[in-house]
């Protein structure tokens, strides 16, 4: 039996919630309940606009990234482009590739095709050199290439690394390294995929062709400050701007005549050759002449008739007025109005560059892609990546994914990043577990609709080919699991299989995952030599961190968090195993009994909110995933009005049930996934329940309806106690 559990929230808070962000009450109570409470972080759940996303200059090797890209444009070198071969890894090759031939360049691209080894290898070096290649990219994939990347600096082929995996001791001797887990990265955000660290790649070559790339300038602001007596002060803000960046900000309040100009620390934050901006000049001009007297020179350039083209909203409007009406400001911590006229100076340059906007946001459909496939977290700025590449999909205006989701019927629909997890990326990733990356990669690439719907129909029918060898994985793995699991206290298994092939490793270590909810290795056959492992972990084991333990014995590791790999000579399995043994005595029990579990209820609603305009609530904390899960609602005393058992595969097993429930004025669908049983010998028509559900939208022959799926119910209350008395007399 689990428990049902609604955490408490602070009233102030809620209340707080309302009214900085302007939302309703309800909205206000789930941001608070899931800790959404910061600025920062309720940006990236109620706003979908580029413009909030972070700065690809944050990342601290970024310029040196764009140089080394410009200057391989200029002198017309060759360039390679190597990527990995699951869902992530084709997709950033794609966005890669498509960008630079986008600028001239002359690129080819490398994925491990059959058993080749994952990452920059030494051959496909040897390869690149033949053909003349002087730049190698490599993307979701290169932090633990040390010893490729000394090679390659040996032939006289430079280097760059995009990755998001976690960084070994050592890391490569690369021109630049762009990988937001590098501590020495500053970006704050550590946790894109490789196709959103290339998205910010891209970004920042894009900004590299404005007139604002590498260009610093000063905003400047004054306005009248507190009155003193027989005078008043004037406080000037004045920010220095690098590609679009804060480098440093200064505020001084002046009492006017009171100091020189050599005295004064704004003065010389200002003396420094840049230019300077501001957004009224003539009022700054007055306000700096008072402060410091008529014999100050300090000219500006003024931004209203530029911002005015393009901002409507900024016509007659001082920045003290339109502190009031900006959304961007909510955001801010300071929230002064030089931070205004700094988020009005991004959104001119967003509005006037639709590269870095409305033409950027069409690439973020494969972003979306990659990051759903590689289980990112569904937080900070993957919030809005994937809200936006979910919109893009559903435009349909990429040929070879539009063909993939008509064969998966998703075309016309409100996508969802279950479908997109479910019915997109196993198929995609279907390729490179067979060893064919090139052929889902290809399909992403394709401009003609016939090629795209052939290796669209190709990549069907490779994951029906995995999905056969998968089940008959499956039932070979299973006993060796179970054996296994045994033999470490139930703590951990190992499986080892030579007919499995390496690309289904991961797949069958995370089923093995759900199986026994435990540290799971599956280990596979390289050659004769060597072998090849997965491993998935619940979040209480850092994977990583755990292989680093065993780092002596293989021949290269990595991975995240929870999911990682290796390859090592097949004679150090044995101390590999006995190693591992002894480390995992230490292991405590994860293993979660089924009446400690709890589910978590995110609001209980009475009837009057239970009504179709929920939808609009749940679609607002959208995108639903890793460290994001859906909206868990509760109602109480709803009836059950009807019961219907249902069959799975047109098996004979009633294994799922589809009930009708009436709460208030509204009747609701509602499916109990595997719920027969439970139901069966608990529940009657005419029941008075309380529920715990989610909110989605379901799509049969073209219609579209809502319904609820049910994460727990149970007899109501009030229904219990009367059939008690009852009882009892």
């Amino acid at each position: 039996m689990s428990n049902w559990r609604k955490e408490p929230v602070s009233i102030d808070l809620v209340r707080k919630l309302n009214e900085s962000f302007k939302v309703d009450y309800i909205t206000a109570s789930l941001l608070a309940r899931r800790e959404i409470k910061e600025p920062r972080q309720v940006r990236f759940v109620l706003e979908s606009d580029v413009a909030y996303l972070h700065n690809p200059f944050l990342f601290t090797e970024m310029e040196s990234f764009v140089e080394r890209v410009l200057e391989a444009q200029q002198n017309r070198e060759k360039v390679t482009v190597f990527g990995d071969r699951d869902v992530d890894g084709i997709t950033s090759t794609v966005l890669l590739v498509e960008e630079l031939e986008a600028m001239g360049l002359d690129v080819s691209y490398v994925l491990p095709e059959g058993d080749d080894p994952y990452g920059l290898t030494i051959e496909g070096i040897e390869k690149a050199k033949e053909s003349g290649v002087s730049l190698i990219i490599t993307v979701d994939c290169g932090i633990s290439n040390i010893e490729e990347v000394e090679f390659a600096q040996r032939l006289d082929i430079d280097v760059l690394v995009t990755d998001h995996h976690y960084p070994l001791d050592i890391l490569p001797d690369s021109v630049a390294l762009i990988n937001p887990k590098v501590e020495e990265s500053e970006y704050p955000f550590a946790h894109l995929a490789g196709c959103g660290v290339v998205a910010k790649v891209i970004w920042a070559l894009r900004f590299a062709k404005t007139n604002y790339y590498q260009e610093p300038f000063i905003l400047l602001h004054a306005a009248l400050g507190s009155s003193v007596p027989n005078n008043e002060t004037i406080i000037i803000e004045a920010v220095k701007i690098r590609n679009l960046v804060e480098v440093e900000r200064i505020v001084e309040e002046i009492v006017p005549s009171a100091i020189t100009f050599e005295q004064s620390r704004i003065i010389r934050f200002l003396d420094c050759g840049l230019p300077i901006l501001a957004l009224d000049v003539p009022v700054e001009q007055k306000l700096l002449e008072k402060a410091f007297g008529k014999g100050i020179e300090i000219h500006l350039g003024e931004l209203r008739s530029r911002f005015e083209q393009v901002l409507p909203h900024v016509v007659n409007r001082s920045l003290f007025k339109l502190k009031q009406l900006s959304r961007s400001i909510r955001y801010t911590e300071k929230g002064s109005e030089l931070d205004v006229l700094i988020a009005l100076f991004n959104a001119y340059v967003f509005r006037m560059e639709s590269s870095l906007s409305t033409e950027y946001e069409a690439i973020l459909d494969l972003v979306a892609l990659g990051t759903i496939a590689d289980l990112m977290p569904m937080v900070d700025e993957n919030r809005i990546l994937v809200k936006i590449g979910m919109r893009e999909m559903e435009k349909g205006s990429r040929r070879g994914l539009l063909a993939l989701m008509r064969l998966q019927n998703l075309v016309g629909k409100r996508l969802t990043t279950a479908d997109v997890g479910w019915q997109l990326t196993p198929v995609i990733n279907s390729s490179g577990r067979l060893g064919q990356p090139s052929i889902a990669l290809n399909m992403l690439l394709s401009k003609e609709q016939s090629l795209s719907e052939k290796y669209a129909a190709d990549l069907m029918e490779l994951n029906r080919q995995r999905q056969n060898q998968g089940e008959e994985a499956w039932k070979r793995l299973l006993p060796k699991a179970k054996a296994s699991y045994s033999d470490f206290d139930n703590k951990f298994l190992i499986v080892e299989d030579s007919e499995v092939g390496r690309g289904l490793t991961g797949v069958m270590a995370s089923r093995l995952l759900r199986q026994f909810n435990v540290p799971s290795m599956v280990i596979a056959r390289i050659d004769e030599q060597r072998i090849t492992g997965s491993i998935r972990s619940p979040n209480q084991i850092n994977i990583l961190d755990f292989l680093a333990n065993f780092s002596d014995l293989f021949l290269d590791y990595g991975g995240h968090r929870c999911a990682g790999g290796f390859s090592m000579e097949q004679k150090h399995l044995e101390s590999l195993r006995k190693r591992m043994a002894k480390s995992i005595e230490t292991f405590e029990e994860l293993e979660l009994l089924e009446e400690d579990q709890v589910i978590t209820i995110d609001a209980e609603l009475t009837a009057d909110y239970m009504k179709p305009e929920l939808i609009s609530l749940v679609e607002i904390f959208e995108p639903y995933g890793e460290g994001n899960p859906p909206l868990n609602f509760m109602i109480q005393g709803a009836r059950l009005e009807e019961i219907q058992f249902l069959s799975q595969n047109k098996s004979d097993e009633k294994l799922h049930v589809k009930l009708q429930i009436r709460f208030g004025e509204y009747r609701w669908p509602a499916l109990f996934w595997n719920g027969s049983d439970y139901v069966v010998d608990n529940f009657k028509t005419g029941d008075e329940v309380d529920l715990i559900f989610k909110l989605g939208r379901n799509y049969f022959r073209n219609n579209e309806s809502l319904q609820l799926t049910v994460v727990a119910l149970r007899k109501h209350k009030t229904s219990i106690d009367k059939i008690m008395r009852l009882a009892s007399t």
